[in-house]
């Protein structure tokens, strides 16, 4: 069976649309700002999987002001909430120094490590004594046996 590979820029061009450009690391900084704000989340934007399954047209200045009239405040919000976030963001970056990056770097490696797999194992142990079996950690995080 022959694949056909279709371009990015050939899917903006079938649809009429144009293509947005971001400083570099920008779009990556609004996402983790968007994700912690919430600002696209339903509630605040609408169910897109749906709003698009009502929309009647198929062009994209279409599209965009049968959007803005049935969500009129929507985007207004939905960027208030991101902005206020990467604005928490500026705020923290000032205080970001190699110093504390080191800091992150041991927590993250040595502390969350240690504790994840330790966790694992007081689990395991929590659970053989709950069972009245012996246990065995296993070369493989995919495997752990409870023996008779």
């Amino acid at each position: 069976m022959k694949t056909i590979k279709i371009s990015n820029n050939e899917i903006l061009s079938l649809l009429d649309a144009e293509a947005t450009n971001f400083p570099k690391y920008a779009t990556q900084i609004l996402n983790l700002a968007n994700q912690n704000a919430q600002g696209t989340r339903p509630s605040v934007v609408g169910q897109m999987s749906d709003l698009i399954q009502e929309f009647p047209g198929s062009k994209l200045k279409e599209w965009e002001e049968w959007y803005l009239n049935k969500h009129p405040e929507a985007l207004s919000q939905a960027a208030t909430k991101v902005f206020e976030m990467v604005e928490n963001f500026k705020d923290v970056m000032t205080k970001i120094d190699k110093e504390m990056v080191e800091k992150w770097v041991k927590d993250l490696v040595i502390l969350k490590t240690f504790i994840e797999l330790k966790f694992q194992e007081a689990i395991l142990k929590s659970v053989a004594s709950e069972l009245n079996k012996t246990y065995r950690l296993a070369t493989g995080w995919w495997f752990t046996s409870f023996t008779a």
